[in-house]
């Protein structure tokens, strides 16, 4: 395809895997940049060296380019951009912090920069500090959300109106017509996080790929919004956050129920009772586990197919 996202990351298809915390190693990059999408390793629940190691790997499995997602917000935020400048990674996708903290050094470094946002305001803040092009993620995502709880459908129009970037839409897009349907909206790419979840190359353990495809609709919730809003799979574990916000926890509280390594926990050791399990709200349409690439090969075929039947409607 010939568009502005398929030409700032030099890739076939305007697809990018979200680099999700304990799913998103290098298998699953590779697998991805491969297919012909962008492929991008999920940082966050990485000590610094196993970052270099899921990066070499990855440059091993694919001679196509690929990226690492950073939250701003990591501890070892330092050691880790060192490491992604020293083993030449050339793709950088920022979250969850102040773009403009690190998108000056990584562009320095002949990095390409991508910010995520939930909201105009921070959109505009992305533009301001020079980031090459923006992710903007509505509350149907799963994961770490905007404290808006603003939809994609509404959200996307809204960045769009605000910004002269090339736009990237996440959040509820685990289809071809869904792609097409941000596309409408004024995206230029879409970045897809559950539906690569639930796929052979994921680093997700086994019975959370499992849970992420028997999920139906209204099995996920936002929570923690005390904390920091993270859409979760109902179970034990959310029950007593559900409970505990209820009756007005506080922040102490919550962060003491939440403790250290609960994502891990879930989505990494398979604890489906009391582990912290982050999945979007399209995981009520997810029904199979596949290879990466058959979830690109049905994404572009559905999306071509609904362009097709959109451009035969005659009213």
């Amino acid at each position: 395809m010939d568009n502005s996202i398929c030409k700032l990351f030099n890739i076939k298809y305007p697809i990018i895997q979200a680099g999700m915390i304990w799913c998103s190693g290098w298998e699953l990059a590779s697998a991805v940049s491969n297919a012909g999408g962008l492929g991008l390793i999920g940082s966050g629940s990485m000590y610094p060296e196993v970052l270099r190691e899921h990066i070499q790997k990855c440059k091993k499995a694919t001679d196509k380019p690929f990226g690492v997602n950073v939250p701003l917000l990591y501890p070892n935020i330092e050691e880790h951009m060192k490491i992604i400048v020293e083993e030449g990674v050339k793709i950088v996708f920022t979250s969850a912090g102040n773009p403009k903290t690190w998108t000056s050094h990584l562009k320095e470094k002949g990095i390409t920069v991508v910010h995520v946002v939930s909201n105009v305001k921070f959109a505009l803040k992305c533009q301001e500090a020079g980031v090459d092009a923006i992710v903007a993620e509505g509350f149907e995502a799963g994961g770490h959300n905007g404290r808006e709880e603003t939809t994609t459908l509404v959200l996307i129009p809204q960045v769009r109106k605000a910004i002269t970037l090339p736009l990237i839409a996440a959040g509820g897009i685990g289809s071809g017509a869904a792609m097409a349907a941000v596309f409408a909206l004024g995206a230029d790419g879409a970045q897809v996080g559950s539906r690569f979840v639930a796929t052979s190359e994921s680093s997700a353990h086994q019975n959370f790929k499992e849970a992420v495809v028997n999920a139906k609709e209204g099995d996920t919730q936002l929570s923690l919004k005390e904390l920091t809003p993270v859409r979760l799979i109902k179970n034990d574990f959310f029950k007593k956050i559900n409970e505990a916000e209820k009756r007005g926890a506080g922040h102490e509280e919550l962060s003491t129920l939440l403790g250290r390594g609960r994502a891990k926990k879930g989505m990494f050791e398979g604890d489906m009772i009391e582990g912290e399990l982050e999945i979007g709200q399209v995981s009520g349409a997810i029904d199979t586990i596949i290879p990466a690439a058959q979830v690109v090969e049905e994404l572009m075929t559905e999306f071509r197919n609904t362009l097709n039947k959109l451009s035969k409607l005659n009213y």
